[in-house]
């Protein structure tokens, strides 16, 4: 069980400083937008690259772009441990995800809320980790899609199926409330942002949420 806070709650001026709060973190999650694919704006190649210097934790880029198959790879080169494309977004989904593991990544194909996972059950085995969005994407502090939770279920069917060890990991509205059933239903990798970076001890909450996670999974 992964928790992966996302620094879009985080203060973005002192982002240096907020990343080392989460230091039992598992990730950090950072959301690039480019006011496009998503109706918000965020930061970008730059300062990913910039804060690699802050921090030994590993970096879990989810790029809700337009282009991810020109920008995905520059991300793995930046140091990124996993780089995430939404297939609604990607040209070429299979070239795109051995492009990025051949940069030394992980590679992760996230789905909208309203987008199946069986018409992409054939590209599991080319993938590393599977995001079923639990919101829509664009902004963080929304409140959770329980109907996203059928998904998660036969997301997991599929890659036991298959005999993939893909993780699966959810995001959008997670928190000691929600986090129970995503786990129950499947996910073993969850992001948290603003129920991470409101609480009074952001590292305190992640570990939490991890037990929060094994207690539903066991």
């Amino acid at each position: 069980m992964q928790i992966t806070p996302s620094i879009l709650n985080a203060d973005l001026a002192n982002l240096g400083a907020e990343v080392r709060r989460i230091g039992s973190a598992d990730m950090v999650h950072i959301d690039v937008m480019d006011n496009h694919f998503v109706p918000n704006l965020t930061l970008g190649l730059p300062v990913v690259e910039s804060l690699r210097s802050h921090t030994d934790l590993p970096f879990d880029a989810h790029l809700m772009i337009e282009d991810p198959d020109r920008w995905a790879p520059a991300y793995a080169e930046a140091g990124c441990a996993s780089v995430t494309f939404h297939v609604e977004a990607a040209k070429a989904p299979v070239r795109l995800a051995r492009e990025i593991r051949k940069q030394g990544a992980r590679a992760s194909m996230a789905l909208k809320p309203a987008t199946p996972i069986e018409p992409y059950e054939d590209l599991l085995a080319e993938l590393d980790m599977v995001l079923i969005m639990t919101v829509e994407p664009g902004f963080g502090g929304q409140k959770f899609l329980d109907m996203c939770l059928p998904k998660i279920r036969r997301t997991r069917a599929l890659m036991q199926r298959h005999g993939v060890e893909t993780w699966l990991q959810v995001d959008g509205g997670v928190s000691l409330e929600t986090i129970e059933r995503c786990a129950e239903a499947g996910a073993d990798v969850f992001v948290a942002g603003s129920a991470v970076y409101s609480a009074a001890d952001p590292d305190a909450m992640v570990n939490e949420l991890r037990a929060k996670a094994e207690a539903a999974r066991a």
